[in-house]
């Protein structure tokens, strides 16, 4: 069965944007790019909410020279997607497609059904499936800098016990730590 994989990169007060909506102080460096990749890879779908994939559609047609970044971009383009969303008319991506709400039971069937495991990007859509007990793993890549509120990387109100599984520091500050869900 597969498994769904929470990530992000988030302050270190647990933010994946500051109270303006800025989040240019998580841009990964090299290091940190190349990790992100890796841990991407294997991924065979995506759950976005509209704004993750408004941001992440850029990959789509992307172009350029630094291998890292086409790197990422072939990774993003061969995966399947869905976006969950009310308001989004239609898709501008290859392999995407749209679903008008989050259906807890639906990703436990894509769970069961898919080869490849599943990636849930966005705080807003992932704190629903944290709420209905989807989540399998947690990676967060914490970045050496407090923003002092926004938007939080983790749900309130939702109890999940965790297993460290990995940790890795980055030369930049950057720490990440991967968990698995304990049964």
């Amino acid at each position: 069965m597969a498994e769904l994989i929470y990530s992000a990169i988030a302050s270190l007060d647990g933010y994946v944007a500051d109270e303006r909506g800025e989040w240019d102080w998580s841009v990964p460096d090299r290091e940190v790019h190349a990790a992100v990749n890796d841990h991407e890879r294997p991924v065979g779908t995506h759950l976005y909410g509209r704004r993750m994939y408004e941001v992440l559609v850029a990959w789509e047609t992307m172009d350029d020279p630094e291998p890292l970044m086409r790197d990422y971009a072939e990774i993003w383009r061969s995966a399947e997607k869905i976006v969950y969303s009310s308001t989004l008319e239609a898709v501008s991506s290859a392999r995407t497609r749209i679903e008008r709400r989050f259906d807890p039971e639906a990703v436990r069937e894509l769970k069961r059904s898919a080869e490849r495991d599943l990636a849930i990007g966005g705080p807003t859509l992932a704190a629903e499936a944290f709420a209905a007990g989807l989540v399998d793993q947690v990676h967060l890549f914490v970045s050496p800098v407090i923003v002092g509120g926004g938007t939080r990387a983790l749900p309130d109100g939702v109890r999940l016990d965790l297993a460290l599984v990995d940790e890795r520091r980055f030369a930049n500050g950057v720490v990440h730590l991967g968990y698995r869900a304990q049964s």
